[in-house]
Protein backbone atom coordinates (compact mmCIF):
# COMPACT_ATOMS: atom_id res chain seq x y z
CA UNK A 1 0.00 0.00 0.00
CA UNK A 2 1.33 3.97 -0.28
CA UNK A 3 2.59 5.26 2.24
CA UNK A 4 1.80 9.22 1.24
CA UNK A 5 -1.50 8.93 -0.29
CA UNK A 6 -3.51 6.35 1.78
CA UNK A 7 -2.08 8.89 4.60
CA UNK A 8 -4.63 11.58 2.83
CA UNK A 9 -7.07 9.02 2.81
CA UNK A 10 -9.96 9.87 5.12
CA UNK A 11 -10.44 6.48 6.01
CA UNK A 12 -13.80 5.35 6.96
CA UNK A 13 -14.79 4.83 10.77
CA UNK A 14 -16.40 2.02 11.79
CA UNK A 15 -20.14 1.46 13.53
CA UNK A 16 -20.38 0.30 16.70
CA UNK A 17 -23.33 -1.46 16.12
CA UNK A 18 -21.58 -4.83 15.12
CA UNK A 19 -20.76 -5.33 18.52
CA UNK A 20 -24.01 -6.75 19.05
CA UNK A 21 -23.38 -9.81 16.82
CA UNK A 22 -20.16 -11.34 18.82
CA UNK A 23 -20.39 -14.64 19.77
CA UNK A 24 -20.13 -15.93 23.32
CA UNK A 25 -17.06 -17.89 22.74
CA UNK A 26 -14.70 -14.72 22.01
CA UNK A 27 -16.39 -12.11 24.23
CA UNK A 28 -13.94 -13.45 27.00
CA UNK A 29 -9.99 -13.14 26.51
CA UNK A 30 -7.51 -15.59 26.67
CA UNK A 31 -5.41 -15.02 29.30
CA UNK A 32 -2.50 -16.62 27.89
CA UNK A 33 -2.46 -14.64 24.69
CA UNK A 34 -3.93 -15.43 21.11
CA UNK A 35 -4.34 -19.17 20.33
CA UNK A 36 -5.14 -18.77 16.71
CA UNK A 37 -4.71 -22.53 14.95
CA UNK A 38 -3.19 -21.94 11.60
CA UNK A 39 -3.13 -24.04 9.19
CA UNK A 40 0.05 -25.70 7.99
CA UNK A 41 -0.48 -26.37 4.33
CA UNK A 42 1.62 -23.70 2.38
CA UNK A 43 -1.68 -22.86 0.34
CA UNK A 44 -3.55 -22.56 3.12
CA UNK A 45 -1.78 -20.21 4.71
CA UNK A 46 -1.84 -17.77 1.76
CA UNK A 47 -5.01 -14.78 1.89
CA UNK A 48 -5.55 -12.52 -0.62
CA UNK A 49 -6.09 -8.44 0.17
CA UNK A 50 -8.61 -6.97 -1.28
CA UNK A 51 -6.35 -3.62 -1.53
CA UNK A 52 -4.93 -3.86 -5.00
CA UNK A 53 -8.18 -4.75 -6.19
CA UNK A 54 -9.63 -1.54 -4.98
CA UNK A 55 -10.78 -0.19 -8.12
CA UNK A 56 -12.83 -3.66 -9.18
CA UNK A 57 -14.59 -3.21 -5.44
CA UNK A 58 -18.15 -1.35 -5.86
CA UNK A 59 -18.46 2.41 -4.27
CA UNK A 60 -14.26 3.10 -5.00
CA UNK A 61 -14.19 6.67 -5.67
CA UNK A 62 -10.22 7.23 -5.75
CA UNK A 63 -7.84 8.80 -3.46
CA UNK A 64 -10.16 12.00 -3.02
CA UNK A 65 -13.02 10.37 -2.90
CA UNK A 66 -14.35 12.11 -6.29
CA UNK A 67 -13.12 10.02 -9.04
CA UNK A 68 -14.79 6.91 -10.01
CA UNK A 69 -13.04 3.65 -11.00
CA UNK A 70 -11.71 3.39 -14.21
CA UNK A 71 -12.51 -0.34 -14.06
CA UNK A 72 -15.88 -0.61 -15.90
CA UNK A 73 -19.12 -1.31 -13.70
CA UNK A 74 -19.53 -4.59 -15.12
CA UNK A 75 -16.71 -6.22 -14.29
CA UNK A 76 -16.93 -4.70 -10.64
CA UNK A 77 -17.39 -6.61 -7.21
CA UNK A 78 -19.39 -5.85 -4.17
CA UNK A 79 -16.99 -6.15 -1.42
CA UNK A 80 -19.12 -9.25 0.29
CA UNK A 81 -18.56 -11.46 -3.07
CA UNK A 82 -14.79 -10.62 -2.54
CA UNK A 83 -14.01 -13.80 -1.34
CA UNK A 84 -15.70 -16.08 -4.02
CA UNK A 85 -14.02 -14.56 -5.95
CA UNK A 86 -11.06 -15.05 -4.95
CA UNK A 87 -11.52 -18.32 -4.87
CA UNK A 88 -12.66 -19.02 -7.95
CA UNK A 89 -9.63 -16.92 -9.57
CA UNK A 90 -6.82 -17.65 -7.39
CA UNK A 91 -7.98 -21.14 -5.70
CA UNK A 92 -7.50 -19.49 -2.61
CA UNK A 93 -9.72 -19.28 0.65
CA UNK A 94 -8.53 -16.45 2.52
CA UNK A 95 -9.49 -12.89 2.26
CA UNK A 96 -8.08 -9.57 3.87
CA UNK A 97 -10.81 -6.50 3.71
CA UNK A 98 -10.08 -3.36 3.78
CA UNK A 99 -11.94 -0.62 5.67
CA UNK A 100 -12.06 2.35 3.24
CA UNK A 101 -14.16 0.12 1.04
CA UNK A 102 -16.44 -1.29 3.48
CA UNK A 103 -19.82 0.32 2.15
CA UNK A 104 -21.31 -0.47 5.44
CA UNK A 105 -20.10 -1.43 9.04
CA UNK A 106 -23.56 -1.76 10.52
CA UNK A 107 -24.79 -5.07 11.99
CA UNK A 108 -26.72 -5.97 9.11
CA UNK A 109 -24.61 -5.74 6.43
CA UNK A 110 -21.60 -7.33 8.16
CA UNK A 111 -23.82 -10.47 8.66
CA UNK A 112 -24.22 -10.33 4.85
CA UNK A 113 -20.55 -9.93 4.43
CA UNK A 114 -19.71 -12.89 6.77
CA UNK A 115 -22.11 -15.36 5.59
CA UNK A 116 -21.18 -14.37 2.30
CA UNK A 117 -17.74 -15.26 2.54
CA UNK A 118 -18.50 -18.45 4.79
CA UNK A 119 -20.71 -19.86 1.59
CA UNK A 120 -17.42 -19.32 -0.63
CA UNK A 121 -16.08 -21.49 2.29
CA UNK A 122 -13.37 -18.69 2.75
CA UNK A 123 -12.69 -16.94 6.11
CA UNK A 124 -11.27 -13.06 6.62
CA UNK A 125 -7.99 -13.44 8.12
CA UNK A 126 -7.19 -9.75 9.09
CA UNK A 127 -8.96 -6.87 8.35
CA UNK A 128 -6.53 -4.09 7.31
CA UNK A 129 -7.96 -0.48 9.06
CA UNK A 130 -6.96 3.34 7.93
CA UNK A 131 -7.87 5.25 10.40
CA UNK A 132 -8.07 8.99 10.72
CA UNK A 133 -6.95 10.08 14.38
CA UNK A 134 -3.04 10.05 15.30
CA UNK A 135 -2.25 7.49 18.82
CA UNK A 136 0.81 10.07 19.46
CA UNK A 137 -0.92 13.20 18.68
CA UNK A 138 -0.03 15.66 21.83
CA UNK A 139 -4.29 16.64 22.33
CA UNK A 140 -5.58 13.78 24.37
CA UNK A 141 -8.81 14.36 22.81
CA UNK A 142 -7.44 12.91 19.32
CA UNK A 143 -5.29 10.01 20.98
CA UNK A 144 -8.82 9.31 22.89
CA UNK A 145 -10.55 8.75 19.42
CA UNK A 146 -7.89 6.93 18.17
CA UNK A 147 -8.64 4.54 20.75
CA UNK A 148 -12.56 4.62 20.37
CA UNK A 149 -12.40 4.21 16.27
CA UNK A 150 -10.13 1.42 16.85
CA UNK A 151 -11.79 -0.26 19.47
CA UNK A 152 -15.00 -0.35 17.01
CA UNK A 153 -13.00 -1.92 13.95
CA UNK A 154 -12.22 -4.67 16.82
CA UNK A 155 -15.88 -5.26 17.40
CA UNK A 156 -15.98 -5.76 13.46
CA UNK A 157 -13.39 -8.43 13.40
CA UNK A 158 -15.08 -10.04 16.02
CA UNK A 159 -18.45 -9.75 14.17
CA UNK A 160 -16.80 -11.63 10.70
CA UNK A 161 -14.86 -14.09 12.50
CA UNK A 162 -11.64 -12.45 11.99
CA UNK A 163 -8.65 -12.98 14.52
CA UNK A 164 -6.74 -10.07 13.92
CA UNK A 165 -6.91 -6.19 12.78
CA UNK A 166 -3.91 -4.21 11.34
CA UNK A 167 -4.43 -0.37 12.54
CA UNK A 168 -2.32 2.13 10.89
CA UNK A 169 -0.31 4.31 13.19
CA UNK A 170 -1.86 7.65 12.05
CA UNK A 171 0.78 10.87 11.98
CA UNK A 172 -0.07 13.90 14.55
CA UNK A 173 -0.21 17.18 12.81
CA UNK A 174 0.83 18.97 15.67
CA UNK A 175 3.59 15.98 17.11
CA UNK A 176 6.69 13.99 15.94
CA UNK A 177 6.79 10.01 16.73
CA UNK A 178 6.93 9.40 20.36
CA UNK A 179 6.79 5.95 21.57
CA UNK A 180 5.32 6.92 25.18
CA UNK A 181 2.22 8.21 23.60
CA UNK A 182 2.00 6.01 21.19
CA UNK A 183 2.26 3.01 23.04
CA UNK A 184 -0.40 4.67 25.70
CA UNK A 185 -2.84 4.95 23.56
CA UNK A 186 -2.47 1.28 21.44
CA UNK A 187 -1.89 -0.33 24.94
CA UNK A 188 -5.55 0.44 25.65
CA UNK A 189 -6.27 -0.98 21.96
CA UNK A 190 -4.34 -4.01 22.85
CA UNK A 191 -6.66 -4.44 26.29
CA UNK A 192 -9.96 -4.25 24.18
CA UNK A 193 -8.53 -6.58 21.65
CA UNK A 194 -7.72 -9.12 24.46
CA UNK A 195 -11.17 -9.06 25.59
CA UNK A 196 -12.44 -9.59 22.25
CA UNK A 197 -10.16 -12.58 21.11
CA UNK A 198 -8.93 -10.14 18.48
CA UNK A 199 -5.06 -9.44 18.31
CA UNK A 200 -4.07 -5.69 17.27
CA UNK A 201 -1.35 -5.67 14.48
CA UNK A 202 1.00 -2.71 13.27
CA UNK A 203 2.55 -2.76 9.83
CA UNK A 204 5.63 -0.98 8.70
CA UNK A 205 4.16 1.42 6.42
CA UNK A 206 4.39 5.13 6.11
CA UNK A 207 8.12 5.64 6.47
CA UNK A 208 7.86 8.33 9.66
CA UNK A 209 4.62 7.27 11.42
CA UNK A 210 5.19 3.59 11.28
CA UNK A 211 8.82 3.27 10.72
CA UNK A 212 9.90 -0.33 11.64
CA UNK A 213 11.79 0.14 14.59
CA UNK A 214 9.23 2.95 15.86
CA UNK A 215 6.98 0.23 15.88
CA UNK A 216 8.70 -2.59 17.54
CA UNK A 217 9.51 0.42 20.21
CA UNK A 218 5.89 0.35 20.95
CA UNK A 219 5.01 -2.93 21.18
CA UNK A 220 8.24 -4.16 23.34
CA UNK A 221 6.46 -0.91 25.88
CA UNK A 222 3.10 -2.32 25.60
CA UNK A 223 4.23 -5.62 26.36
CA UNK A 224 1.35 -7.29 25.87
CA UNK A 225 0.77 -10.70 23.20
CA UNK A 226 -2.47 -8.77 22.16
CA UNK A 227 -0.11 -6.28 20.18
CA UNK A 228 2.38 -7.45 17.52
CA UNK A 229 3.84 -6.57 14.18
CA UNK A 230 2.66 -7.06 10.81
CA UNK A 231 5.86 -7.42 8.17
CA UNK A 232 5.29 -6.18 5.08
CA UNK A 233 7.88 -7.42 2.48
CA UNK A 234 7.94 -3.86 0.14
CA UNK A 235 7.36 -1.02 2.09
CA UNK A 236 10.49 -0.48 4.05
CA UNK A 237 12.64 -1.18 0.68
CA UNK A 238 10.87 0.93 -0.84
CA UNK A 239 11.69 3.87 1.65
CA UNK A 240 15.13 2.59 2.06
CA UNK A 241 18.48 0.50 0.89
CA UNK A 242 18.34 -2.80 1.46
CA UNK A 243 20.23 -2.88 4.61
CA UNK A 244 17.71 -1.53 6.62
CA UNK A 245 15.15 -3.67 4.50
CA UNK A 246 17.12 -6.47 5.89
CA UNK A 247 16.87 -5.52 9.35
CA UNK A 248 13.30 -4.13 9.21
CA UNK A 249 12.70 -7.58 8.29
CA UNK A 250 14.20 -9.42 11.31
CA UNK A 251 12.77 -6.71 13.58
CA UNK A 252 9.30 -7.20 12.54
CA UNK A 253 8.87 -11.08 12.33
CA UNK A 254 10.81 -11.26 15.83
CA UNK A 255 7.50 -9.63 16.54
CA UNK A 256 4.91 -11.47 14.24
CA UNK A 257 2.30 -13.40 14.96
CA UNK A 258 -0.51 -13.89 12.50
CA UNK A 259 -0.13 -12.06 9.41
CA UNK A 260 2.41 -10.31 6.93
CA UNK A 261 2.09 -8.52 3.52
CA UNK A 262 3.79 -10.69 0.39
CA UNK A 263 4.87 -8.31 -2.57
CA UNK A 264 8.02 -8.79 -4.67
CA UNK A 265 8.23 -4.89 -5.02
CA UNK A 266 6.76 -1.66 -4.60
CA UNK A 267 6.73 1.66 -6.92
CA UNK A 268 6.30 4.92 -4.99
CA UNK A 269 5.85 8.47 -5.56
CA UNK A 270 8.33 9.09 -8.20
CA UNK A 271 7.32 6.10 -9.93
CA UNK A 272 10.76 4.07 -9.12
CA UNK A 273 10.19 0.28 -8.40
CA UNK A 274 12.09 -1.15 -5.89
CA UNK A 275 12.02 -5.38 -5.77
CA UNK A 276 11.65 -7.78 -2.83
CA UNK A 277 14.22 -10.30 -2.11
CA UNK A 278 11.76 -13.27 -2.21
CA UNK A 279 14.12 -15.74 -0.98
CA UNK A 280 15.95 -14.02 1.56
CA UNK A 281 12.84 -12.32 3.18
CA UNK A 282 10.94 -15.98 3.52
CA UNK A 283 14.31 -17.26 5.19
CA UNK A 284 13.96 -14.56 7.49
CA UNK A 285 9.76 -15.73 7.89
CA UNK A 286 11.04 -18.97 8.87
CA UNK A 287 13.93 -18.27 10.67
CA UNK A 288 11.45 -16.40 13.18
CA UNK A 289 9.58 -19.61 13.48
CA UNK A 290 6.10 -17.26 11.77
CA UNK A 291 3.10 -19.24 11.65
CA UNK A 292 0.84 -17.23 10.51
CA UNK A 293 -1.18 -16.38 7.11
CA UNK A 294 0.57 -14.57 4.57
CA UNK A 295 -1.49 -12.00 2.44
CA UNK A 296 -0.75 -11.39 -1.23
CA UNK A 297 -0.79 -7.62 -1.29
CA UNK A 298 0.18 -6.64 -4.88
CA UNK A 299 1.44 -2.95 -4.98
CA UNK A 300 2.32 -1.33 -8.56
CA UNK A 301 0.36 0.17 -11.60
CA UNK A 302 -1.72 -2.58 -13.46
CA UNK A 303 -4.14 -4.85 -13.57
CA UNK A 304 -3.17 -7.02 -10.21
CA UNK A 305 -4.44 -10.33 -11.24
CA UNK A 306 -1.07 -11.76 -13.31
CA UNK A 307 0.79 -10.95 -10.52
CA UNK A 308 -1.13 -11.93 -7.40
CA UNK A 309 -1.16 -15.38 -9.53
CA UNK A 310 2.69 -15.33 -9.53
CA UNK A 311 3.17 -14.42 -6.07
CA UNK A 312 1.22 -16.87 -4.42
CA UNK A 313 2.96 -19.61 -6.45
CA UNK A 314 5.94 -18.42 -5.12
CA UNK A 315 4.61 -18.46 -1.52
CA UNK A 316 3.46 -21.93 -1.69
CA UNK A 317 6.87 -22.30 -2.96
CA UNK A 318 8.84 -20.57 -0.70
CA UNK A 319 6.63 -21.79 2.67
CA UNK A 320 6.97 -25.53 1.50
Amino acid sequence: MSTITRREFVGQCAGAAAGAWLMPALAKAASSGPSVQFPSDPRKRVAVAAYPFREYIVGWMGWDGKTPSPVPREKQMELKDFAAHVAEKFNVHNIEPWSPIFPSTDAKYVEQFRSAVEKAQSKIVDVAVDGRHSQYATDAAERKASVAATNQWIDVAVALGSPSIRTHIDGGKDSKPDVSLAADTLKQNAEYGAKKNVVVTLENDNPISEDPFFIVQIIEKVNSPWLRALPDFGNSLAAHDEAFQDRAMEAMFAHAYGICHVKDGEVDEQGKASHVDLPKTFAVLKKHGYKGYCSIEYDAPGDPYKPTTDLIEATIKYLS
